[in-house]
This record gives C-alpha cells, sequence and structure tokens, in this order.
C-alpha cells in the first residue's frame, strides 16, 4: 500500500558529501515518523536519524553533528544530508516510515526501502 524510494546513495572520498532522498508513495493518510537506518556487514541494523512529526529529531551519536536529517511534509519525502563521511558510515542505508493508510486511519503501519548503498574511501 505504501512505497519508500531511496536515491542518493554511491561512493565517495573520506570527508565528502552525500545527500540522500526517500519518496513516500501509496495510499497515506498521515505519516507521523521518517528516518534513515543503515546496516553494514556483519552488523545488525541501527537508527541513523529520526524526524517525527515534522519536527523531533534524533540522531545516532556517531553521527551528530555531522548527519542532518530533514522532511518535506508536502512531498512525503526526508532527506540525510550526510558531511564529513567516514569509511565507518560505510553502510546500506535504508529509509523507514511509520504510516497511517487510508483504509486503516486507526493503525500505524511500519514501511521500509529496499536500500541503498554508500561506501566511503579512505
Amino acid at each position: 500500500q505504501v512505497q519508500l524510494v531511496e536515491s542518493g546513495g554511491g561512493l565517495v572520498q573520506a570527508g565528502g558529501s552525500l545527500r540522500l532522498s526517500c519518496a513516500a508513495s501509496g495510499s497515506i493518510f498521515s505519516i507521523n515518523a521518517m528516518g534513515w537506518y543503515r546496516q553494514a556487514p556483519g552488523k545488525q541494523r541501527e537508527l541513523v536519524a529520526r524526524i517525527i512529526e515534522g519536527s523531533n529529531t534524533n540522531y545516532e551519536d556517531s553521527v551528530k553533528g555531522r548527519f542532518t536529517i530533514s522532511r518535506d511534509n508536502a512531498k512525503n519525502t526526508v532527506f540525510l544530508q550526510m558531511n564529513s563521511l567516514k569509511p565507518e558510515d560505510t553502510a546500506v542505508y535504508y529509509c523507514n516510515a511509520v504510516v497511517v493508510v487510508t483504509t486503516a486511519p486507526n493503525t500505524m503501519f511500519n514501511y521500509w526501502g529496499q536500500g541503498t548503498q554508500v561506501t566511503v574511501s579512505s
């Protein structure tokens, strides 16, 4: 019912920047939260940044001061600006959205994007 389409990953040198985008579409009544998670090889998926109800943000400690999450509510799109990238930021980044769909207005559903690879070379 809801699709998340990510873009913006790629290969960058350490110290460089990338901007990820994720657009949600489908039977959306409202979006409670949108965020980015990442999973490096051999590691568990972890929260990178999340924006709740359009303004409240949370960041994983290692990205504070380097990454910025923002959201365009009119376009159901979330962005992750990543600056001063480090090799340890290398991972597959997944978009996440907590959505109320039009067919079930009293229930929140959790949706994931397909993932986009971010590789930071040293």
